[in-house]
C-alpha cells in the first residue's frame, strides 16, 4: 500500500474514533453538555484536529445520518431505469436500512440509532439535520428528474417527491423510536411508502349531511 493509501486509512480511523467518542459522550451527558474539547481528549487529539473532520459537535451526529442517506442515493442511482420514482426510492431506502439491521454495519447501526435519538432530544442537532436534509434533497431531486426525463428547473415534481419522501422518513423514525421500537425500521419505511403511493388526499371524517 502506498503512502497516500496509508494516510487515508489513518484519517478514516481518526474520524471513526471521534465519532465513537462523541456518540458515547452524547449518550452519557447530552449534546449540549458535551464540548469539542472533551471529544478530542477522549481520542487523544487536539480540538484543531477535530475541526479537520467536523464543523461542529452537532455535525458528528448529522454526518452519521448523512452517510446513510448517501448510501440510499447511491443505491437509488443503481436501481433499474424502468422503475417508477417511488418504487425505486422505496427499494433503495428499504435495502439500505435492512442491510444495517441485518448486521452489515454493526457499529454504524448503533451510531445511527443514537443519532436518531438525539434528533428527538437536541434542538441543535435537529436544526443541523434539517439544514443538511434540505441540501441533500436537491441532490435526490436531480436523480429523480433524470429518471423521469424532465428538467428539474422547469418541473417541480422531482423536488416535491424528494422533499415529501425525506419528511416521511423522518416522521417514520420518530414513530419508530417513540411508539413502535420493536418493529424493524425497514418495515415501517415500507408502510410509509405504501401511504405515499396511495396519495395524500385523505377523506374527511365528517360526512356531509343528507
Amino acid at each position: 500500500m502506498d503512502g497516500s493509501g496509508l494516510r487515508e486509512r489513518k484519517k478514516q480511523r481518526t474520524r471513526e474514533a471521534l465519532t465513537d467518542a462523541a456518540c458515547v459522550l452524547f449518550a452519557r451527558q447530552g449534546v449540549e453538555n458535551t464540548t469539542v474539547e472533551q471529544i478530542a481528549a477522549a481520542v487523544d487529539v487536539s480540538p484543531r484536529t477535530f475541526f479537520r473532520y467536523f464543523s461542529s459537535k452537532e455535525d458528528v451526529t448529522v454526518s452519521v445520518l448523512d452517510q446513510q442517506l448517501t448510501e440510499v442515493i447511491r443505491t437509488l442511482e443503481a436501481r433499474p431505469p424502468e422503475e417508477s420514482v417511488l418504487t425505486a426510492l422505496r427499494r433503495a431506502v428499504v435495502e439500505v436500512v435492512r442491510a444495517h439491521e441485518d448486521g452489515g454495519s454493526e457499529g454504524g447501526g448503533i451510531h445511527v440509532r443514537n443519532a436518531r435519538a438525539l434528533l428527538l432530544s437536541s434542538p441543535a442537532v435537529r436544526a443541523a439535520a434539517l439544514h443538511r436534509a434540505a441540501l441533500r434533497s436537491g441532490e435526490m431531486a436531480g436523480m429523480l428528474a433524470a429518471r423521469m426525463g424532465v428538467d428539474p428547473t422547469r418541473d417541480g415534481r422531482p423536488q416535491l417527491v424528494a422533499a415529501i419522501a425525506l419528511v416521511a422518513l423522518e416522521t417514520t423514525v420518530g414513530e419508530w423510536q417513540v411508539h413502535r421500537p420493536d418493529v424493524p425500521l425497514s418495515t415501517l419505511f415500507d408502510e410509509a411508502f405504501d401511504l405515499l403511493a396511495g396519495g395524500l388526499d385523505f377523506p374527511s371524517a365528517t360526512r356531509p349531511r343528507p
